[in-house]
Protein backbone atom coordinates (compact mmCIF):
# COMPACT_ATOMS: atom_id res chain seq x y z
CA UNK A 1 0.00 0.00 0.00
CA UNK A 2 1.34 3.55 -0.97
CA UNK A 3 1.68 5.46 1.97
CA UNK A 4 -0.69 8.17 0.88
CA UNK A 5 -3.40 5.80 0.83
CA UNK A 6 -2.17 4.61 4.34
CA UNK A 7 -2.49 8.17 5.71
CA UNK A 8 -5.79 8.66 3.83
CA UNK A 9 -7.31 5.95 5.46
CA UNK A 10 -6.18 6.59 8.95
CA UNK A 11 -6.98 10.24 8.29
CA UNK A 12 -10.49 9.12 7.33
CA UNK A 13 -10.88 6.45 10.30
CA UNK A 14 -9.38 8.99 12.61
CA UNK A 15 -11.74 11.69 12.16
CA UNK A 16 -14.41 8.97 12.48
CA UNK A 17 -13.83 7.44 15.24
CA UNK A 18 -12.96 11.03 17.30
CA UNK A 19 -16.95 11.37 16.00
CA UNK A 20 -16.25 14.04 13.97
CA UNK A 21 -19.71 14.76 11.87
CA UNK A 22 -19.36 12.59 8.49
CA UNK A 23 -19.31 15.60 6.10
CA UNK A 24 -16.26 17.32 7.87
CA UNK A 25 -14.73 13.55 7.75
CA UNK A 26 -15.23 13.34 4.41
CA UNK A 27 -14.24 17.24 3.49
CA UNK A 28 -11.19 17.41 5.46
CA UNK A 29 -9.85 14.17 4.27
CA UNK A 30 -10.65 14.88 0.70
CA UNK A 31 -8.85 18.02 1.05
CA UNK A 32 -5.56 16.53 2.65
CA UNK A 33 -5.28 13.90 -0.23
CA UNK A 34 -6.38 16.73 -2.25
CA UNK A 35 -3.71 19.44 -1.57
CA UNK A 36 -0.75 16.97 -0.52
CA UNK A 37 -1.05 13.88 -2.99
CA UNK A 38 -2.54 15.49 -5.95
CA UNK A 39 -0.52 18.23 -6.76
CA UNK A 40 -3.55 20.17 -8.08
CA UNK A 41 -4.55 23.79 -7.43
CA UNK A 42 -7.07 23.88 -4.19
CA UNK A 43 -9.46 26.06 -6.23
CA UNK A 44 -10.24 22.76 -8.19
CA UNK A 45 -12.04 21.56 -5.01
CA UNK A 46 -14.08 24.67 -4.83
CA UNK A 47 -15.49 24.08 -7.79
CA UNK A 48 -16.08 20.25 -7.35
CA UNK A 49 -18.36 21.58 -4.27
CA UNK A 50 -20.28 24.15 -6.00
CA UNK A 51 -20.73 21.29 -9.35
CA UNK A 52 -21.78 18.86 -6.94
CA UNK A 53 -24.77 21.07 -5.37
CA UNK A 54 -25.56 22.77 -8.23
CA UNK A 55 -27.27 19.44 -9.61
CA UNK A 56 -30.41 19.52 -11.12
CA UNK A 57 -31.41 15.68 -9.67
CA UNK A 58 -30.88 17.14 -6.09
CA UNK A 59 -34.22 19.52 -6.39
CA UNK A 60 -36.64 16.26 -6.07
CA UNK A 61 -34.54 15.25 -2.89
CA UNK A 62 -35.65 18.50 -1.60
CA UNK A 63 -39.21 18.86 -2.47
CA UNK A 64 -39.87 15.54 -1.02
CA UNK A 65 -38.02 16.28 2.23
CA UNK A 66 -40.91 19.21 2.34
CA UNK A 67 -43.83 17.22 0.80
CA UNK A 68 -43.13 14.29 3.73
CA UNK A 69 -42.72 16.82 6.44
CA UNK A 70 -46.04 18.54 5.10
CA UNK A 71 -47.73 15.13 5.78
CA UNK A 72 -46.30 14.64 9.33
CA UNK A 73 -47.69 18.28 10.04
CA UNK A 74 -51.85 17.76 8.94
CA UNK A 75 -53.40 14.69 9.18
CA UNK A 76 -52.61 13.05 5.90
CA UNK A 77 -50.61 10.39 8.01
CA UNK A 78 -53.53 9.53 10.51
CA UNK A 79 -55.72 9.51 7.29
CA UNK A 80 -53.83 6.56 5.33
CA UNK A 81 -53.16 4.84 8.97
CA UNK A 82 -57.25 4.80 9.34
CA UNK A 83 -57.59 3.70 5.80
CA UNK A 84 -54.88 0.33 6.45
CA UNK A 85 -56.86 -0.32 9.51
CA UNK A 86 -60.24 -0.86 7.46
CA UNK A 87 -58.42 -2.84 4.81
CA UNK A 88 -56.47 -5.45 7.45
CA UNK A 89 -57.24 -4.55 10.78
CA UNK A 90 -59.27 -6.81 11.50
CA UNK A 91 -57.28 -10.01 10.92
CA UNK A 92 -55.41 -11.81 14.14
CA UNK A 93 -52.21 -9.12 14.12
CA UNK A 94 -53.96 -6.90 11.96
CA UNK A 95 -53.43 -3.31 13.54
CA UNK A 96 -49.63 -4.64 12.99
CA UNK A 97 -50.37 -4.96 9.72
CA UNK A 98 -51.95 -2.20 9.20
CA UNK A 99 -48.47 -0.34 10.69
CA UNK A 100 -46.92 -1.99 7.73
CA UNK A 101 -49.46 -0.89 5.40
CA UNK A 102 -49.27 2.74 6.59
CA UNK A 103 -45.49 2.39 6.68
CA UNK A 104 -45.77 1.35 2.82
CA UNK A 105 -48.30 4.25 1.58
CA UNK A 106 -46.78 6.70 3.67
CA UNK A 107 -42.83 5.87 2.03
CA UNK A 108 -44.64 6.34 -1.46
CA UNK A 109 -45.06 9.96 -0.60
CA UNK A 110 -42.17 10.73 1.82
CA UNK A 111 -39.25 8.72 0.33
CA UNK A 112 -37.73 8.51 3.24
CA UNK A 113 -37.34 5.91 6.55
CA UNK A 114 -36.36 8.76 9.50
CA UNK A 115 -39.50 10.54 8.14
CA UNK A 116 -41.55 7.46 8.50
CA UNK A 117 -39.98 5.96 11.74
CA UNK A 118 -41.26 9.73 12.88
CA UNK A 119 -44.65 9.95 11.12
CA UNK A 120 -46.24 6.32 11.78
CA UNK A 121 -44.09 4.55 14.25
CA UNK A 122 -44.57 7.42 16.53
CA UNK A 123 -48.61 6.92 15.96
CA UNK A 124 -48.60 3.57 15.59
CA UNK A 125 -46.15 2.04 18.30
CA UNK A 126 -48.35 3.44 21.29
CA UNK A 127 -51.75 2.42 19.08
CA UNK A 128 -50.40 -1.18 19.21
CA UNK A 129 -49.57 -1.02 23.35
CA UNK A 130 -53.16 0.39 23.59
CA UNK A 131 -54.60 -2.25 21.93
CA UNK A 132 -52.78 -5.09 24.08
CA UNK A 133 -49.77 -5.64 21.90
CA UNK A 134 -46.92 -6.37 23.55
CA UNK A 135 -44.24 -3.61 23.51
CA UNK A 136 -41.45 -6.01 22.32
CA UNK A 137 -43.27 -6.99 19.06
CA UNK A 138 -44.93 -3.30 18.83
CA UNK A 139 -41.48 -1.94 18.70
CA UNK A 140 -39.74 -4.00 16.56
CA UNK A 141 -42.11 -4.09 13.98
CA UNK A 142 -42.67 -0.60 13.73
CA UNK A 143 -38.78 -0.22 13.72
CA UNK A 144 -38.05 -1.64 10.79
CA UNK A 145 -41.02 -1.43 8.50
CA UNK A 146 -40.14 1.97 7.67
CA UNK A 147 -37.56 0.57 5.39
CA UNK A 148 -39.90 0.57 3.02
CA UNK A 149 -39.84 4.13 3.04
CA UNK A 150 -36.78 4.21 0.83
CA UNK A 151 -37.44 1.14 -0.96
CA UNK A 152 -40.84 2.18 -2.33
CA UNK A 153 -40.31 4.89 -4.86
CA UNK A 154 -39.89 7.73 -4.48
CA UNK A 155 -36.76 7.06 -2.78
CA UNK A 156 -34.05 9.57 -1.40
CA UNK A 157 -31.72 7.39 -1.23
CA UNK A 158 -32.19 6.45 -5.12
CA UNK A 159 -32.33 9.32 -6.68
CA UNK A 160 -28.82 9.94 -5.15
CA UNK A 161 -27.19 6.91 -6.61
CA UNK A 162 -29.17 7.39 -10.30
CA UNK A 163 -27.08 10.44 -10.10
CA UNK A 164 -23.79 8.97 -9.45
CA UNK A 165 -24.83 5.73 -12.04
CA UNK A 166 -26.28 7.60 -14.55
CA UNK A 167 -29.49 5.25 -14.68
CA UNK A 168 -33.04 6.03 -15.20
CA UNK A 169 -34.85 7.13 -12.29
CA UNK A 170 -37.98 6.02 -13.62
CA UNK A 171 -36.46 2.60 -14.02
CA UNK A 172 -34.67 2.99 -10.78
CA UNK A 173 -37.84 3.52 -9.00
CA UNK A 174 -39.51 0.44 -10.96
CA UNK A 175 -37.35 -2.11 -9.07
CA UNK A 176 -38.35 -0.91 -5.59
CA UNK A 177 -42.03 -2.06 -5.46
CA UNK A 178 -41.71 -5.64 -5.67
CA UNK A 179 -38.96 -5.80 -2.56
CA UNK A 180 -41.48 -3.64 -1.03
CA UNK A 181 -44.21 -5.46 -1.61
CA UNK A 182 -42.57 -9.03 -0.50
CA UNK A 183 -41.37 -7.18 2.93
CA UNK A 184 -44.93 -6.05 3.35
CA UNK A 185 -46.24 -9.76 2.67
CA UNK A 186 -43.58 -11.64 4.87
CA UNK A 187 -44.31 -8.63 7.83
CA UNK A 188 -47.82 -9.06 7.63
CA UNK A 189 -47.53 -12.75 7.51
CA UNK A 190 -45.53 -13.38 10.74
CA UNK A 191 -47.41 -10.38 12.52
CA UNK A 192 -50.56 -12.64 11.39
CA UNK A 193 -48.96 -16.19 13.19
CA UNK A 194 -47.31 -14.58 16.09
CA UNK A 195 -50.70 -12.96 16.89
CA UNK A 196 -53.06 -15.94 16.22
CA UNK A 197 -52.64 -17.29 19.43
CA UNK A 198 -52.42 -14.27 21.65
CA UNK A 199 -55.31 -12.29 22.97
CA UNK A 200 -54.34 -8.96 21.07
CA UNK A 201 -57.45 -6.70 20.90
CA UNK A 202 -58.50 -7.01 16.95
CA UNK A 203 -60.70 -4.88 15.89
CA UNK A 204 -64.27 -5.43 14.36
CA UNK A 205 -64.31 -6.24 10.64
CA UNK A 206 -65.77 -2.75 9.31
CA UNK A 207 -69.12 -3.29 7.11
CA UNK A 208 -69.14 -2.22 3.38
CA UNK A 209 -71.05 1.25 4.02
CA UNK A 210 -68.13 1.82 6.62
CA UNK A 211 -64.87 0.72 4.34
CA UNK A 212 -66.52 3.28 1.89
CA UNK A 213 -67.15 5.95 4.70
CA UNK A 214 -63.57 5.54 5.12
CA UNK A 215 -62.29 5.30 2.02
CA UNK A 216 -63.94 8.07 1.47
CA UNK A 217 -62.56 10.45 4.08
CA UNK A 218 -58.60 9.26 3.00
CA UNK A 219 -59.38 9.78 -1.03
CA UNK A 220 -57.38 12.94 -1.54
CA UNK A 221 -54.55 11.19 0.57
CA UNK A 222 -54.70 8.16 -1.35
CA UNK A 223 -54.66 9.96 -4.28
CA UNK A 224 -51.26 11.59 -3.39
CA UNK A 225 -48.92 8.58 -4.23
CA UNK A 226 -51.41 7.96 -7.22
CA UNK A 227 -50.34 11.26 -8.78
CA UNK A 228 -46.57 11.14 -8.13
CA UNK A 229 -46.78 6.98 -9.73
CA UNK A 230 -48.91 7.97 -12.62
CA UNK A 231 -47.61 10.93 -13.38
CA UNK A 232 -43.38 9.54 -13.33
CA UNK A 233 -44.12 6.71 -15.25
CA UNK A 234 -46.76 7.79 -17.44
CA UNK A 235 -44.38 10.38 -19.02
CA UNK A 236 -46.63 13.18 -18.04
CA UNK A 237 -44.13 15.12 -15.78
CA UNK A 238 -40.40 13.91 -14.38
CA UNK A 239 -39.60 12.74 -11.51
CA UNK A 240 -38.43 16.50 -10.49
CA UNK A 241 -41.96 17.45 -11.32
CA UNK A 242 -43.53 15.47 -9.49
CA UNK A 243 -41.75 16.15 -6.46
CA UNK A 244 -43.19 19.75 -6.61
CA UNK A 245 -46.48 18.78 -7.74
CA UNK A 246 -46.55 16.35 -5.01
CA UNK A 247 -45.47 19.48 -2.49
CA UNK A 248 -48.34 21.90 -3.58
CA UNK A 249 -50.76 18.74 -4.28
CA UNK A 250 -50.21 18.31 0.13
CA UNK A 251 -50.38 21.92 0.99
CA UNK A 252 -53.40 22.48 -1.13
CA UNK A 253 -55.07 19.04 0.75
CA UNK A 254 -54.07 20.07 4.30
CA UNK A 255 -54.59 23.68 3.97
CA UNK A 256 -57.87 23.91 1.79
CA UNK A 257 -59.89 20.80 2.19
CA UNK A 258 -58.46 18.67 5.47
CA UNK A 259 -57.61 22.24 6.82
CA UNK A 260 -55.84 20.51 9.84
CA UNK A 261 -52.63 23.06 8.84
CA UNK A 262 -53.14 26.64 9.47
CA UNK A 263 -51.32 29.24 7.08
CA UNK A 264 -49.57 30.45 10.01
CA UNK A 265 -47.82 26.63 10.11
CA UNK A 266 -46.49 26.69 6.60
CA UNK A 267 -43.62 28.67 7.15
CA UNK A 268 -42.64 26.68 10.44
CA UNK A 269 -42.41 23.73 8.00
CA UNK A 270 -40.74 25.21 5.18
CA UNK A 271 -37.92 26.15 7.73
CA UNK A 272 -37.74 22.92 9.07
CA UNK A 273 -37.26 21.68 5.78
CA UNK A 274 -34.66 23.80 4.55
CA UNK A 275 -32.91 22.74 7.32
CA UNK A 276 -33.00 19.15 6.71
CA UNK A 277 -32.11 19.66 2.85
CA UNK A 278 -29.02 21.87 3.95
CA UNK A 279 -27.53 19.27 6.00
CA UNK A 280 -28.30 16.72 2.93
CA UNK A 281 -26.53 19.31 0.89
CA UNK A 282 -23.26 19.54 3.40
CA UNK A 283 -23.07 15.85 3.15
CA UNK A 284 -23.50 15.93 -0.52
CA UNK A 285 -20.44 18.54 -1.01
CA UNK A 286 -18.08 16.48 1.60
CA UNK A 287 -18.28 13.33 -0.25
CA UNK A 288 -18.34 14.96 -3.66
CA UNK A 289 -14.59 16.42 -1.95
CA UNK A 290 -13.26 12.86 -0.70
CA UNK A 291 -15.16 11.67 -4.39
CA UNK A 292 -13.42 14.21 -6.43
CA UNK A 293 -9.67 13.01 -4.64
CA UNK A 294 -10.24 9.27 -5.04
CA UNK A 295 -11.14 9.87 -8.74
CA UNK A 296 -7.70 11.63 -9.30
CA UNK A 297 -5.97 8.63 -8.00
CA UNK A 298 -7.74 6.21 -9.74
CA UNK A 299 -8.88 4.88 -6.52
CA UNK A 300 -11.85 3.09 -7.74
CA UNK A 301 -10.07 1.18 -10.59
CA UNK A 302 -7.34 0.37 -8.74
CA UNK A 303 -9.81 -1.25 -6.20
CA UNK A 304 -11.90 -2.94 -9.12
CA UNK A 305 -8.71 -4.80 -10.22
CA UNK A 306 -8.10 -5.98 -7.06
CA UNK A 307 -11.39 -7.64 -6.55
CA UNK A 308 -11.60 -9.21 -10.40
CA UNK A 309 -8.06 -10.64 -9.56
CA UNK A 310 -9.37 -12.30 -5.90
CA UNK A 311 -12.74 -12.89 -6.97
CA UNK A 312 -14.25 -14.66 -10.03
CA UNK A 313 -17.48 -15.84 -9.26
CA UNK A 314 -20.45 -13.05 -9.39
CA UNK A 315 -21.86 -14.75 -6.50
CA UNK A 316 -19.00 -14.74 -4.07
CA UNK A 317 -18.72 -10.69 -5.27
CA UNK A 318 -22.18 -10.54 -4.82
CA UNK A 319 -22.30 -12.21 -1.34
CA UNK A 320 -18.91 -10.26 -0.35
CA UNK A 321 -20.57 -6.87 -1.41
CA UNK A 322 -23.70 -7.50 1.03
CA UNK A 323 -21.50 -7.91 4.00
CA UNK A 324 -19.87 -5.44 3.29
CA UNK A 325 -22.80 -3.07 2.95
CA UNK A 326 -24.65 -4.07 6.06
CA UNK A 327 -21.71 -3.67 7.93
CA UNK A 328 -21.01 -0.10 6.49
CA UNK A 329 -24.37 0.33 7.50
CA UNK A 330 -24.15 0.01 10.87
CA UNK A 331 -22.07 3.14 11.28
CA UNK A 332 -22.93 5.44 8.38
CA UNK A 333 -26.03 6.87 7.39
CA UNK A 334 -27.37 5.63 3.84
CA UNK A 335 -26.60 8.87 1.76
CA UNK A 336 -22.77 9.02 2.69
CA UNK A 337 -22.60 5.80 2.02
CA UNK A 338 -24.13 5.51 -1.26
CA UNK A 339 -22.31 8.75 -2.52
CA UNK A 340 -18.82 7.48 -1.38
CA UNK A 341 -19.36 3.45 -2.36
CA UNK A 342 -21.50 3.62 -5.31
CA UNK A 343 -18.42 5.65 -7.45
CA UNK A 344 -16.24 2.94 -6.20
CA UNK A 345 -18.48 -0.56 -6.84
CA UNK A 346 -19.58 0.65 -10.12
CA UNK A 347 -16.67 0.23 -12.51
CA UNK A 348 -16.17 -3.67 -10.98
CA UNK A 349 -20.01 -4.32 -11.88
CA UNK A 350 -19.44 -5.05 -15.57
CA UNK A 351 -16.56 -7.55 -14.73
CA UNK A 352 -19.43 -9.68 -13.04
CA UNK A 353 -22.01 -9.01 -15.84
CA UNK A 354 -24.41 -7.77 -12.78
CA UNK A 355 -26.82 -5.19 -13.89
CA UNK A 356 -26.44 -1.22 -12.36
CA UNK A 357 -30.16 -0.99 -11.42
CA UNK A 358 -30.04 -4.12 -9.65
CA UNK A 359 -27.21 -3.38 -7.91
CA UNK A 360 -28.61 -0.07 -6.86
CA UNK A 361 -31.72 -1.64 -5.39
CA UNK A 362 -29.00 -4.30 -3.31
CA UNK A 363 -27.57 -0.87 -2.20
CA UNK A 364 -30.16 0.40 -0.94
CA UNK A 365 -32.28 -2.34 0.61
CA UNK A 366 -28.42 -2.93 2.13
CA UNK A 367 -27.75 0.42 3.45
CA UNK A 368 -31.78 0.51 4.78
CA UNK A 369 -31.37 -2.11 6.72
CA UNK A 370 -28.80 -0.03 8.72
CA UNK A 371 -31.01 1.94 9.81
CA UNK A 372 -32.05 -0.90 12.24
CA UNK A 373 -28.65 -2.28 13.43
CA UNK A 374 -26.45 -0.95 16.19
CA UNK A 375 -24.35 0.66 17.26
CA UNK A 376 -25.66 4.05 15.04
CA UNK A 377 -29.47 2.52 13.11
CA UNK A 378 -31.08 5.86 13.75
CA UNK A 379 -34.46 3.98 13.65
CA UNK A 380 -33.60 2.34 17.14
CA UNK A 381 -32.71 5.93 18.82
CA UNK A 382 -36.06 7.15 17.37
CA UNK A 383 -38.52 4.10 18.74
CA UNK A 384 -36.36 3.92 22.16
CA UNK A 385 -37.11 7.43 22.90
CA UNK A 386 -40.96 7.05 22.12
CA UNK A 387 -41.04 3.93 24.56
CA UNK A 388 -38.11 5.17 26.75
CA UNK A 389 -36.01 1.97 26.68
CA UNK A 390 -32.39 1.76 25.69
CA UNK A 391 -30.39 0.50 22.96
CA UNK A 392 -30.11 -3.38 23.98
CA UNK A 393 -33.80 -3.45 24.54
CA UNK A 394 -34.27 -2.06 20.53
CA UNK A 395 -31.80 -4.25 19.41
CA UNK A 396 -33.68 -7.48 20.44
CA UNK A 397 -36.92 -6.33 19.24
CA UNK A 398 -35.51 -5.81 15.82
CA UNK A 399 -33.89 -9.25 15.44
CA UNK A 400 -36.69 -11.48 14.27
CA UNK A 401 -37.97 -8.96 12.00
CA UNK A 402 -33.82 -8.08 10.42
CA UNK A 403 -34.28 -11.59 9.90
CA UNK A 404 -37.00 -11.62 7.47
CA UNK A 405 -35.39 -8.57 6.08
CA UNK A 406 -32.09 -10.23 5.32
CA UNK A 407 -33.87 -13.49 4.15
CA UNK A 408 -35.70 -11.28 1.61
CA UNK A 409 -32.28 -9.66 0.87
CA UNK A 410 -30.43 -12.82 -0.43
CA UNK A 411 -33.47 -14.25 -2.29
CA UNK A 412 -33.03 -10.38 -4.42
CA UNK A 413 -29.91 -10.40 -4.81
CA UNK A 414 -29.92 -13.96 -6.34
CA UNK A 415 -32.99 -13.71 -8.51
CA UNK A 416 -32.16 -10.60 -10.30
CA UNK A 417 -34.79 -10.96 -12.69
CA UNK A 418 -37.71 -10.46 -9.91
CA UNK A 419 -35.71 -7.02 -9.46
CA UNK A 420 -35.57 -6.10 -12.81
CA UNK A 421 -39.14 -7.44 -14.29
CA UNK A 422 -41.42 -4.49 -14.28
CA UNK A 423 -37.86 -2.20 -15.47
CA UNK A 424 -37.72 -4.27 -18.25
CA UNK A 425 -41.36 -4.47 -18.88
CA UNK A 426 -41.97 -0.68 -18.90
CA UNK A 427 -38.60 1.13 -20.33
CA UNK A 428 -36.97 -2.45 -21.87
CA UNK A 429 -33.48 -2.20 -19.89
CA UNK A 430 -31.14 -4.89 -20.23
Amino acid sequence: METSYLVITLCLIGCLAATVPVFMALFFTGVVGFYFFTGMPVMMLAQTLFRSMDNFALVVVLFFILCGNIMTQGSIVHKLVKVANALVGFFPGGLAMAGVLACGMFGAISGSTVATVVAIGGFMIPALMDNQYDEQFSVGIMTTSPILGIIIPPSISMILYSMVSNDSLAALFMTGFVPGFLIIIAFSIYSYFYCKNRNFKRLPAPTFRELLAVLREGIWSLLLPLLIFGGIFSGVFTANEAAVIACVYAFAVELLIHRDMKFREVKKVVVSSAITSATLLIIVAGASAFGRYLTLERIPALIADAVVQQIHSPVVFLLVVNIMLLIVGMFMDIISATLILAPILLPILPEFHINSLHFGLLMTVNLGIGYCTPPLGVSLYITGALVNRGLLYVTRAVMPFLTVQILILILLTYWPDLVLFLPRLFYNVG
